[in-house]
């Protein structure tokens, strides 16, 4: 891990702050939490900890994108999830990591060391209310994601991977005006073909017909306009109202 400290305001400025696991928290809480507090950075391609090692922290992905990798015994890997920002690392209760957690981007965290923590929560229901609201969305983001995996179509795949990041990039931004959704894509193609199980040309190709037909613009490879979310959501399979996997 790198041991270098984000420098960041106090949590009332933080970007994340109105969906993290300190949500509803009030000044008091937020005091409580600042003393076991504290900021870490990882390069993209890093390992923040391998599956099976024993975890001292938990917190929430403040910026950046982090992947949940499940390795078999003969060495096969498995990307089984993402980590956007505002979602929680690790849990309280668990003395080690269940799966390798590895930088996808530029990471930074925002740690709880995890015994003050898991103390923390006996004494602050606002804590535990809101870890238990997450891990609830979290369960629902893995049963729709299992759809994606076994029943999409690459195209579909490809479309609800893109409505995902946009809309979880819409609800930690300031609130903009109804219009286009602006985002940079934090994924590489390859990482996205291996998060959905598809090959790098199949990957290309879909978000070229994507591009070609209206439904995304791209600049460059990694600059994202969605003209139209419902359109996009309408291409991924889903319902229009954009109400899965948030």
């Amino acid at each position: 891990m790198l041991k270098a400290q984000f420098d960041h305001t106090n949590c009332s400025d933080c970007p994340i702050r109105h969906r993290a696991v300190c949500a509803h928290c009030d000044v008091d809480e937020l005091e409580a939490l600042e003393g076991i507090k504290y900021y870490r950075t990882f390069e993209a391609g890093q390992t923040v900890i391998w599956s099976g090692d024993q975890m001292n922290f938990v917190g929430s992905v403040v910026s950046g994108i982090a992947s949940l990798t499940q390795t078999m015994e003969d060495g096969r890997t498995q990307m089984v999830g993402l980590l956007l920002p505002s979602d929680f690392v690790g849990r309280p209760g668990r003395e080690t990591a269940p799966y390798d957690v590895l930088a996808t981007t530029d990471l930074v965290m925002c740690c709880f060391r995890k015994k003050p923590f898991e103390t923390l929560m006996g004494s602050t229901p606002h804590i535990a209310h809101r870890l238990l609201q997450m891990t609830l969305d979290e369960l629902d983001a893995a049963r729709e994601w299992m759809l994606v995996l076994g029943r999409k179509t690459a195209r579909e795949k490809i479309a609800s991977l893109l409505s995902i990041i946009a809309r979880r990039d819409a609800s930690i931004a300031p609130k903009q005006k109804p219009g286009p959704i602006v985002f940079d894509l934090p994924l590489t193609r390859e990482a996205m073909a291996d998060y959905l199980g598809l090959t790098l040309e199949t990957v290309s190709r879909q978000i070229s017909a994507l591009k070609k037909e209206g439904v995304i613009e791209l600049e460059g490879k990694r600059h994202v306009t969605i003209p139209d979310m419902r359109r996009l959501m309408d291409e991924a399979g889903d319902d229009s109202d954009g109400g899965f996997l948030v």
